[in-house]
């Protein structure tokens, strides 16, 4: 653990941040603090189709702003998942030299692999839900502007 209090950054944790809170980019300010641009990128888009599956819940399937906005989540949670591949598979010594250089290289477990096989399956699920749920949305919409006005 002195490891850690030094400044050092741990592997294991920022993949397992990536999993769980990285579509808000809370990996990105453990590893850049919070400061980093690129972390508060995730912000807005994760918000945003947060508010698309609301309007969802309450207005239902006909709303097409939620449509739109649905997909950003699922982009913002395939991102994140993506983000912690890279960051479990970085190999240990190129990890040890970017983020504790003085310290001694600590090789990873299973921990990690047991977050990278999470970040494959939720990220692989969320990107084939998000396909089948932009592709139907745009497939009845296009159905319904091709229907007459009178039928």
């Amino acid at each position: 653990m002195t490891a850690l209090r030094d400044g050092a950054k741990s592997k294991t944790l920022a993949t397992w941040i990536a999993v769980v809170g990285g579509c808000v980019g809370l990996h990105r300010f453990y590893l850049h603090g919070l400061k980093d641009k690129p972390g508060w990128l995730f912000v807005l888009p994760t918000l945003l189709g947060l508010y698309g599956v609301q309007r969802m819940r309450h207005l239902g399937g006909d709303d097409h702003l939620a449509w739109a906005l649905i997909p950003l989540l699922g982009l913002t949670l395939s991102i994140a998942m993506v983000s912690a591949l890279v960051l479990g598979l970085t190999p240990d010594e190129k990890w040890q030299a970017r983020f504790h250089p003085s310290g001694p290289v600590r090789p990873s477990g299973w921990i990690v692999i047991a977050g990278v096989v999470t970040a494959l399956s939720l990220g692989a699920g969320v990107l084939m839900a998000t396909l089948a749920f932009s592709a139907q949305r745009y497939f009845e919409y296009q159905a319904e502007s091709t229907r007459a006005p009178g039928a």
